[in-house]
């Protein structure tokens, strides 16, 4: 007894006629006729209906066999809808923890490929710094969060990483600065900053700077919104440092930092030993197999450094 035999039985019942039964069944009319006599031939061979003129009357086996085929069709259906919806996560949630220093831009074509294979998946989004997502990672508030911090990893949480990002040196077009191609940190002397307060490389990049005895920076505005620190740079009140896939505002000139370059990694965080749900689980495959683009500062600064050994191969 085939499943199909049971609905094209149905539809019979439905249509009462052959004709009619086979075009609702997408089927021909032999085929309709064949798949009911295997049906009736795996019941014993007795007939589950008759024809008569115009119009086709179910026998008493037919009339008895009908509701228990359709409660095996509904159930089958229903077995049917909720495996989908365990594919494709229907109804699921997915808490999603941002940290407010990364740009879009790098995330949102992840993003929609994510939607696209699960479009059940309800995304609910927090941005905050990386010590406040992993405080809600701890307490369960968020599932993932997707951030980095320039120390040491959370032994308490699992970190996969995704792509690294290269800090820029952001700057209105009429800038000095925007002639040139990079930035070093020396080029920056007597130049008015702009402070990025959630910055989590904020220290590094000023150990960085003092390193250059020679290099004073003059800090003017500190803001924990990106949005404004770059609409004010824009605006040619100062420069400021940014990962480079942060930049969001139109008309801004970014220039890569480098000798030395300042890089980071940004990862997906996870409880450690924390079971994943089915969501947080395709979430973290989905990433996995994303292809991240490579960071173009790092391409620039593989490029210059090839650059400086050609010349010096030329010398010798």
């Amino acid at each position: 007894m085939e499943l199909d035999e049971i609905r094209c039985f149905l539809k019979l019942c439905e249509a009462g006629s052959f004709t009619r039964a086979a075009q609702r069944c997408g089927v021909s009319q032999p085929t309709l006729t064949r798949s009911i006599q295997n049906l009736e031939s795996s019941l014993g061979g007795e007939p589950l209906v008759v024809r008569d003129p115009g119009r086709v009357h179910l026998t008493e086996l037919g009339q008895l066999m009908k509701p228990y085929f359709q409660r095996t069709l509904q159930r089958l259906e229903e077995a049917e809808r909720t495996a989908r919806r365990i594919a494709t996560l229907e109804g699921a949630t997915l808490s999603i923890g941002l940290m407010c220093t990364i740009g879009p831009t790098r995330m949102i074509d992840f993003f929609s490929r994510f939607d696209s294979n699960y479009p059940g998946v309800d995304f609910h989004l927090r941005d905050g710094n990386v010590d406040e997502l992993e405080n809600l990672l701890s307490t369960g508030e968020i599932d993932v969060a997707i951030c980095c911090r320039p120390d040491e990893d959370d032994v308490r949480f699992h970190m996969m990483p995704l792509f690294d990002e290269g800090f820029v040196v952001a700057m209105s077009p009429n800038h000095r600065l925007a002639k040139q191609d990079t930035v070093r940190v020396p080029d920056l002397n007597d130049e008015k900053y702009l402070s990025r307060a959630n910055c989590e490389y904020r220290d590094v990049l000023k150990n960085l700077r003092l390193g250059f005895e020679s290099v004073v920076l003059h800090k003017k505005y500190s803001s924990e919104r990106d949005d404004w620190i770059q609409s004010m740079v824009l605006a040619g009140l100062g420069i400021t440092y940014i990962p480079e896939f942060a930049a969001t505002v139109d008309g801004l000139v970014t220039r890569r930092l480098v000798d030395p370059e300042v890089v980071r990694t940004v990862k997906i965080v996870t409880v450690r030993g924390r079971p994943h749900s089915p969501a947080v689980a395709a979430f973290i495959h989905e990433a996995q197999r994303y292809e991240w683009p490579e960071a173009q500062t790092n391409r620039i600064v593989t490029e210059i450094n090839n650059e400086n050994k050609e010349a010096i191969r030329e010398v010798d």
